[in-house]
């Protein structure tokens, strides 16, 4: 008998077409995502589950699942997965890591130099009528923040944080880093949490979502930044404190912020930082190219296929299952 295996969406790319050579395969078709309720009930007695970010695997999950033998999600961070539950079981965890480091360092400095320069806010003026209306202009008309020749603090010094180093470079700023384990880095000099938050003029996050950097960027860390600083997060929303964040924008104690990650998604309404003008908001975009996705779909399927073929996956988080 064939086994089963529950595909959580619909995914671009070539190979997630030959996961019906191994395996039984019923996909989700929506509309919309996933619901917690049906994945529940969709993955009862399958062996393997191809997932999104956006589903939530967590021990209860598992604990309804004795027949699960792996799980691939197409997503390189695994903070919507019980790792240590999965492990525990022996069930490997398949990710997506590599591909997108360039894709998401774009995203990041595309945010960037838009929150630097007030884009998302001169967009409005000029949608909203409101150039034609005032008519005016002036040396202080949309003036924003230079980025050449500033300096730039990374939190993570990661793939994708060394990518946005090298962009940074080109953009002829001063690059300060910091790592939760020494890393040396080309180009980046490094510092302390403390003392980079001080210095830079713009600080970009870069860290995994783990217990550890949960809430990493607090109201302390938050208040702690260089006045007029502006705050750039593609990584996790967990890691940054959004209502202190909030709040030091409101107040001009920072100058903007680029947000593609939210601690809770989608945003709710009452998120303080869709009243603020001076925040460049996205829907957790930061991979969103279509050769990207694509690769990413094409990575998720063939550690599937592996797992299928009674093989270590090619991009496992969790490898440990395989020595035991």
């Amino acid at each position: 008998m064939n086994r089963k295996v529950f595909v959580t969406h619909e995914l671009p790319g070539c190979r997630i077409h030959e996961l019906s050579e191994h395996c039984d395969v019923n996909v989700w078709l929506g509309p919309g995502l996933l619901p917690a309720k049906s994945l529940h009930e969709e993955l009862a007695g399958c062996q393997g589950l191809v997932c999104l970010l956006t589903d939530r695997i967590d021990r209860d999950l598992l604990d309804a699942m004795p027949d699960l033998e792996f799980v691939s999600s197409m997503a390189v961070g695994v903070d919507h997965v019980d790792v240590a539950a999965l492990t525990a079981r022996g069930i490997p965890l398949g990710h997506t890591p590599g591909v997108l480091t360039d894709t998401t360092a774009d995203t990041t400095f595309a945010l960037l130099l838009a929150a630097a320069r007030r884009i998302s806010e001169a967009d409005r003026f000029v949608r909203q009528g409101e150039w034609r209306r005032e008519n005016r202009w002036s040396p202080d008309f949309f003036t924003g923040k230079d980025v050449s020749g500033a300096t730039l603090g990374i939190v993570g010094l990661g793939e994708i944080g060394q990518a946005v180093a090298r962009r940074a470079a080109a953009f002829g700023m001063e690059v300060v880093g910091w790592n939760r384990s020494p890393k040396d880095v080309p180009g980046v000099e490094q510092l302390s949490l403390a003392a980079l938050l001080a210095r830079s003029d713009f600080v970009s996050v870069h860290v995994a979502l783990t217990p550890d950097t949960r809430c990493l960027l607090g109201a302390a860390e938050i208040a702690a930044m260089k006045p007029g600083a502006v705050l750039v997060n593609t990584a996790r929303g967990g890691i940054v404190d959004e209502p202190a964040l909030a709040a030091a924008l409101a107040s001009g104690a920072l100058y903007a912020a680029g947000v593609d990650v939210f601690a809770e998604e989608p945003v709710p309404v009452d998120n303080p930082l869709l009243a603020l003008p001076n925040v460049v908001l996205a829907p957790h975009i930061g991979s969103a190219t279509t050769r990207t996705r694509a690769r990413m779909a094409d990575m998720a399927a063939a550690n599937a296929i592996a797992a299928l073929q009674g093989q270590p996956m090619p991009h496992c988080a969790n490898p440990e299952v395989y020595t035991r």
